[in-house]
């Protein structure tokens, strides 16, 4: 074997080698970091639903509790009643002034129940599931919701939880001054409403309502606030 021979092999190992270390590289370096799972939550915002990146999901369907109807009234299990009463700044309210959401028959969701799902999806889904699903760290929240009064929901969103057991050491921050959420937690708890209820399918809403000025208005008040 020739000197040049040698030497041409020897480059075309070299070659396939940097290849090789390049491939490893570029592989390493194109992989979503797990901190970045959510990145693309933000785009529901925008209402761009192609860029969302969804957060595992459980790996068994939790067993929801149930809705029931009695005299017209729509009552959680936790006895708490969600049928729509009266509107104020663009959302819908109970009775008793608790936040809850209204669907028509065709299927458009009012405003507040719509802006709850964007916000949702921007702010919970990484831990939570999409769709209030639940995921593997994390409980599903449409579910969570129907047995939680609503005080209960605000205390653990505004405060956080944290749960330890021999198996974890689960943490959920607090949202009290996360005006991305909290100046939405209304919209928030009655879209998991509308999904625990069974009365809103998985994804985007397809139809829904305007923003009112009331909305808009109460909105612009607690952001810039």
């Amino acid at each position: 074997m020739t000197s040049r021979t040698t030497a041409s092999l020897m480059a075309i190992c070299v070659a396939c080698a940097t290849c090789a270390i390049a491939g490893t590289a570029l592989a390493q370096t194109t992989e979503t970091p797990p901190a970045q799972a959510g990145a693309g939550a933000a785009a529901a915002v925008s209402g761009d639903p192609q860029q969302q990146q969804p957060a595992a999901e459980a790996p068994a369907e939790e067993e929801a509790p149930e809705v029931t109807e009695t005299g017209g009234k729509f009552v959680l299990p936790n006895g708490q009643d969600i049928t729509p009463d009266h509107m104020e700044n663009g959302r819908w309210y109970t009775a008793e002034d608790i936040p809850t959401f209204k669907i028509a028959e065709d299927g458009t969701v009012d405003y507040a129940t719509f802006s709850g799902y964007r916000r949702y999806s921007a702010e919970c889904h990484v831990c939570h599931g999409p769709d209030g699903e639940g995921s593997t760290y994390a409980p599903a929240l449409r579910n969570s919701v129907l047995n939680l009064g609503y005080y209960d929901f605000l205390e653990i969103a505004a405060s956080g939880k944290q749960e330890v057991n021999t198996a974890a050491n689960l943490v959920m921050p607090a949202f009290g001054t996360n005006k991305n959420v909290w100046c939405y937690i209304d919209d928030i708890y009655a879209y998991l409403l509308a999904r625990g209820a069974g009365d809103l399918p998985r994804g985007r809403p397809a139809k829904r309502e305007d923003k009112s000025d009331e909305f808009a208005a109460q909105e612009d008040s607690c952001m810039s606030g």
